[in-house]
Order: C-alpha cells, then structure tokens, then sequence
C-alpha cells in the first residue's frame, strides 16, 4: 500500500504543471435557489444522460463531462432514497440536525468551478452548485473550539478536514455538478467540493457531519496509509 501510495502521489506531483485546482470566486446564485422540489429516484438521470443536458463551459472555463469521471468509490455507486433521507449534523453543536433534502437545498446557494485531483493520476473540473458548509454547522451552532470535521457516508466512508479549513475557504457540499442534479454515481444527494485537497478527500453518498476535537482521527483511506493532509502539490 505504502509502495502504491508513493507512486501515486509522485505521479500527482508531476501532473502539478498540468492539473492545478483553479477555482472561480465564489458567486451567490441569483436569484437564489429556493426550495427545489426533491427528485424522485426515478426521475434522477445516470452519469451518461447528463451529457445530453449538462453545460461544458462556464465563464470561460472548461468544463470535463460528468459520465468520463472514473469510478473508484469502495463499494460501488450508491442508490440513496431522497425521500427517507437526512443529513445529521453531530458532535460538538448546541443543536444537533436531523436535515432533510430539501432543508439542506433551500439554504443559500453558490457555484464554484473546482478541480478534483484524484491520487491515480487523473483530474476532473466541474462547476459545482451547492451549500457553504460552515452554514451548515452555524445552523447547528458548532463550537468554535472545535478542530476537525468528519464526514460519515451511505457506504461506509469516511474522511475528515479541519474546521478553519472549512470555514476559511468556503468549502461546499454541492447537489448539482456542470448545471444539473448530481446523479447516483457521483454522489448524490450530496459531495464535499473538496478543493485543494486530493480526491479521498471529497466524500460522496455524506449522511452524517460531525464536529469534533479529535484531531488524531483518520478516515477510511488515512487508517491505510493515505496522508492526513492531502493539499494537492502546489495550490496552497
């Protein structure tokens, strides 16, 4: 693992020339986004249809078409029912949440032209449409104090950044991908827009954020042999 892990981050390093994560200033949606009505399983489209509807530039900025991302998540695509859904807010908050779908859509919405590094050696740019994450925790009054937030997934994932992070740089947890619902196969209902930061990093299928002082925890992929601290090469 260590010997892959190596490899794999070297080959990062000499793709920094190449695949730098550019970003546009983060831009409120106007007018906002209201309260979009929750998509039905069935009415949610595959990775592959979206190239029929999705944008593939945006503001002068290329966009990479969703369905050519490569699949690399632990247990395959997940299938989550919007319906049954919630997000939860735990930890070191006043108010823990239990947030459904539409809750967590109809809070204010920005967009963000982000690359995803991934340590195999590729990279994708999207415009990502979603929620600041510190919004989130302000709604449920985290504590400052705090150092770390971990992200729990459908499928069993998990990864953590820390909260200035976060809070610093406006970090999203994005519904939309290139103008149009995030399908299952990259992530939906939610995906941590990650930015700067290596692709084990963007935890797709998020269920649970949880604020913590545990600045010793590591995530599925750090407890085997993946750094902490996976800044991409040269962006910050």
């Amino acid at each position: 693992m260590k010997t892959r892990l190596a490899t794999a981050l070297s080959t990062v390093v000499l793709l920094g020339a190449l695949a730098s994560a550019g970003c546009s200033a983060l831009a409120p949606l106007i007018p906002p986004s209201g309260s979009p009505i929750p998509p039905a399983a069935s009415q949610l489209t595959t990775a592959t249809d979206l190239g029929k509807v999705e944008i593939n530039s945006y503001k002068g900025k290329r966009l990479d078409v969703v369905a050519k991302e490569p699949e690399n998540s632990i247990k395959g695509p997940q299938h989550i029912d919007v319906a049954t859904y919630r997000l939860g807010v735990t930890g070191l908050v006043k108010t823990p949440l239990s947030l459904t779908y539409g809750e967590v859509t109809a809070m204010p919405a920005f967009q963000k032209v982000t690359t995803l590094n991934c340590v195999e050696g590729w990279s994708v740019t999207y415009l990502w449409t979603g929620v600041k994450l510190k919004d989130v925790l302000e709604r449920a009054g985290y504590d400052t104090g705090a150092k770390v937030v971990i992200f729990k997934c459908y499928d069993g994932y998990t990864t953590s950044l820390p909260l200035d992070f976060i809070v610093k740089n406006d970090i999203l947890l994005a519904y939309k991908m290139n103008g149009v619902v995030m399908p299952p196969e990259r992530g939906f209902p939610f995906q941590v827009v990650a930015e700067d930061q290596l692709g084990y990093k963007w935890a797709k299928w998020v269920t649970e954020i949880q604020i913590s002082d545990d600045t010793n925890y590591r995530g599925y992929w750090e407890q085997r042999g993946y750094e902490n601290s996976a800044t991409v090469p040269g962006t910050l």
